[in-house]
């Protein structure tokens, strides 16, 4: 089994260009999005496609249970919320009522 050293140093991935034509006004929009997040478009880009990605994909799962399980399950989703959590949850102020 090999392993690396401090001293030794992977190969730089392999990067690709990725050509998209957008619309002036979205460019803008997505140039002032990266600005405040302190990033270039194409890594803010980059980073957005990438979460997007996972989102599909992640929606795509099929997760596959007996009938007892998913009438439990659908049985927890049916009930109201409650407990200490769900009453702090409530009670934290909310970052858009400013």
């Amino acid at each position: 089994m090999a392993t690396t050293t401090s001293k030794e140093k992977a190969p730089p991935p392999v990067t690709r260009a990725v050509n998209l034509r957008v619309r002036e006004d979205v460019r803008d929009l997505i140039d002032q999005a990266a600005r405040v997040n302190g990033k270039t478009r194409s890594d803010f880009m980059i980073e957005a496609a990438r979460q997007a990605a996972e989102n599909a994909l992640l929606d795509q799962t099929f997760v596959r249970v007996d009938a007892e399980t998913y009438a439990q399950f659908l049985s927890v989703l049916d009930r109201a919320p409650s407990g200490e959590g769900y009453e702090r949850l409530m009670r934290a102020p909310k970052p858009w009522k400013g």
